[in-house]
């Protein structure tokens, strides 16, 4: 790949009654991004006039039928339906998420089918998405059908990675899914993650217990030692460098997690209560061991805040050059292991 080549990014709209729509208007309408990538926003035109204008908006934007026809430094907007949507701004409608799930699913499909290069998704409501057709907790599990590879939430900002065992999972049934087969697959997808979408070498990474205190040897429960232990023992063993299992309550309140590449927690509000503590504004949701990228904010619809033209760009942003860096380091680093000489003559001459 050429490192001056024009990403071509595909995003979906999200809720039309999120925050969504004004996160992609205000983002866009800065030039300075349309020379750095190519969007191709799946949507209608009828949407993103009535955005551009409720915004009071700069953007420019143009419609097509295909993300075939997008072009460069231009705001591409496919025609994913021509009706006119009712907008809601702070109300879950049906028609808000069977609307995300349109852009969503076509976008995917150009992913695909290499039409796009990366996917950037806006913010979802995962009640209103369900349906007979889409019976997903959110993008990553529904990435992960329609994807080549195991799906990895991986949340990443510029000095913290946090990946999970588990995500959208019951905290009651937490304990049952942690397997020594499922630790194994997933800092096998970490680090394949860190050497390939981030180019670090040798990755060091933390593993934080299951159970308070790591269990306290069997007095708050034994899945620390029967299950997680020796799936590290096993890891260390083939060469990685993983380390831990580190208590959870105090492992974020020093710097040690600086010490680290990559952070793994057992279960969702373990990982991302700390994340979103250090990082609000400014994380991104990276979907990582699939045969694409994809990236997200790191936040949800925000209906308390929707049209009222105050929602902060920055971790859509973030989410943008994080997704571009990604896929140019994914794939320079393909390239090498492909044809070691050439791309390691590109990847001398290369900057981000």
């Amino acid at each position: 790949m050429k490192s001056n080549k024009k990403i071509k990014v595909g995003i979906s709209i999200g809720d039309l009654n999120g925050i969504g729509g004004e996160l992609i208007v205000k983002t866009f309408e800065d030039k300075r991004l349309v020379e750095l990538c190519t969007p191709v926003i799946y949507a209608s035109i009828k949407v993103m006039s009535f955005l551009k204008n409720h915004f009071s908006s700069r953007i420019n934007f143009i419609g097509i039928n295909s993300a075939d026809q997008a072009q460069h430094g231009k705001v591409n907007v496919v025609k994913v339906w021509s009706n006119e949507v009712p907008i809601e701004f702070g109300k879950e409608t049906p028609d808000a998420g069977r609307y995300a799930i349109k852009s969503l699913k076509n976008a995917v499909q150009d992913l695909k089918s290499d039409k796009v290069d990366m996917l950037l998704t806006a913010p979802i409501n995962k009640h209103n998405i369900q349906s007979e057709q889409f019976k997903f907790p959110g993008h990553t599990d529904f990435l992960n059908q329609e994807l080549e590879g195991q799906s990895l939430m991986f949340m990443i900002s510029n000095n913290l990675r946090i990946g999970l065992l588990t995500d959208h999972v019951p905290v009651s049934a937490i304990a049952k899914h942690i397997t020594e087969e499922l630790i194994h697959n997933k800092i096998e997808a970490i680090h394949r993650s860190l050497q390939l979408d981030f180019g670090i070498r040798a990755p060091k990474i933390a593993v934080l217990g299951i159970n308070p205190h790591t269990g306290d040897h069997g007095v708050i429960g034994n899945e620390d030692d029967t299950i997680l232990r020796p799936a590290l023992e096993a890891l260390k063993q083939s060469g990685k460098l993983v380390y831990g299992p580190y208590a959870a309550d105090s492992f974020f309140g020093t710097t040690n997690f600086l010490n680290f590449d990559a952070i793994v927690a057992s279960y969702h509000d373990q990982g991302l209560i700390p994340f979103k503590t250090l990082t609000f504004g400014n994380g991104v949701n990276f979907t990582a061991g699939l045969n694409k990228v994809r990236t997200s904010p790191d936040h949800g619809t925000a209906y308390d805040i929707a049209g009222q033209g105050i929602a902060q760009t920055d971790s859509f942003k973030e989410a943008l050059f994080a997704g571009i860096d990604i896929f140019k380091t994914r794939t320079l680093n393909l390239e090498l292991q492909s044809n070691p000489l050439p791309a390691a003559r590109q990847k001398k001459n290369y900057k981000k």
